[in-house]
């Protein structure tokens, strides 16, 4: 099950309460206070985790609470502090306050922590409070409570490459060949509905992934068909490709695709149209696919476009290569 948002409520632990002790040995009769300080109440921390690439761990409940620090007790003795609660979340997950929508923080990094409540003071045992003037005293200080709040989580997908084009277009099965992913492929649209994202591994160990995108079609920068829940996802690719139903199977012109796609992603966000892209002109095993690719190119002449049939092709080693030569080489990309 794939979660893009959820919201919860967190509650750090409460400070354990300080003890209101005596000393009592058999030749120290007068031996004063000696009540020791509650526990400091346990954080929550959001860690962000590359395992992680949903919120489905966090859907299940809508509260979660550190752990309360341990009461003082006599002879001096301070309680222990409460256990840190640590949330995973996924690498590009937005933190923000539930009714306000501020943003709290955007962890868009591996390894990333981040204290979200922090635990209560303990309250003082009562030998905190022993004076010249004072030197019995009886009182000790209930524990603070931990901080509370209620937030949303937003995940946008982080990506190197995010496949970008109309249902059917053949991203699935792109994806599928290019790497270990194994997205569900369908004749029919909006087989994927939710973003899947794959690696490319090197023999050298380089690494980049590439992220299957639902579905765009036009009027998604108002929500219509997976609308926003498709576009916050392509916010944070690097390089975006278009890839193109070039033969025009379902009635549309391929050249027409890649206006209305990139007129979505522009009314979207204000400069997301212009984000460094290639096209991938895709079923190019069918017959109407050379004449269509033609008139593409007359359309753009300066697009990079890249020719395959991502349901025939055995091999696109060359694809896998050229496409990590433009992420290393940003500024080769038209």
């Amino acid at each position: 099950m794939f979660i893009d948002k959820v919201w919860i409520q967190i509650k750090a632990g409460d400070g354990g309460n300080g003890c209101s002790s005596f000393l009592r040995e058999k030749f120290n009769p007068n031996g004063g206070p000696n009540g020791g300080d509650g526990g400091l109440g346990g954080n929550v921390i959001l860690e962000t985790s590359e395992g992680h690439h949903s919120l489905v761990d966090l859907s299940y409940k809508r509260f979660y609470q550190g752990e309360k620090g341990v009461n003082g007790q006599g002879k001096g003795m301070h309680g222990k502090a409460g256990k840190v609660l640590i949330l995973k979340v996924p690498v590009g997950t937005l933190v923000k306050h539930r009714r306000t929508k501020d943003l709290i923080v955007d962890l868009a990094h591996p390894g990333m922590r981040y204290t979200i409540a922090e635990g209560g003071q303990g309250g003082r045992g009562n030998s905190r409070f022993a004076s010249a003037s004072n030197r019995a005293p009886r009182e000790c200080e209930v524990g603070f409570p931990g901080e509370e709040i209620e937030i949303e989580l937003e995940l946008k997908t982080i990506a190197d490459i995010g496949l970008v084009g109309y249902p059917n277009a053949g991203k699935s099965t792109l994806l599928g060949a290019l790497s270990a992913a194994h997205p569900k492929t369908a004749p029919y649209p909006f087989t994927t509905l939710h973003p899947i994202v794959g690696v490319v591994e090197f023999d050298d160990f380089m690494r980049y992934t590439i992220a299957d995108i639902p579905g765009l079609i036009e009027g998604a920068h108002d929500n219509v068909g997976l609308g926003h829940a498709f576009l916050r996802h392509v916010e944070r690719t690097t390089i975006l490709a278009f890839v193109l139903d070039t033969a025009g199977v379902d009635g549309r012109n391929p050249w027409d695709d890649f206006e209305t796609l990139k007129n979505e992603l522009e009314l979207y966000m204000k400069g997301l149209s212009k984000r460094k892209s290639i096209v991938i002109a895709n079923k190019m095993d069918l017959e109407e696919s050379k004449e269509n690719l033609e008139l593409l190119k007359q359309e753009y002449p300066n697009l990079h476009i890249f020719e395959i049939s991502a349901a025939t092709d055995e091999s696109f080693t060359q694809l896998t290569k050229d496409l990590r030569n433009l992420l290393e080489n940003p500024d080769q990309i038209i």
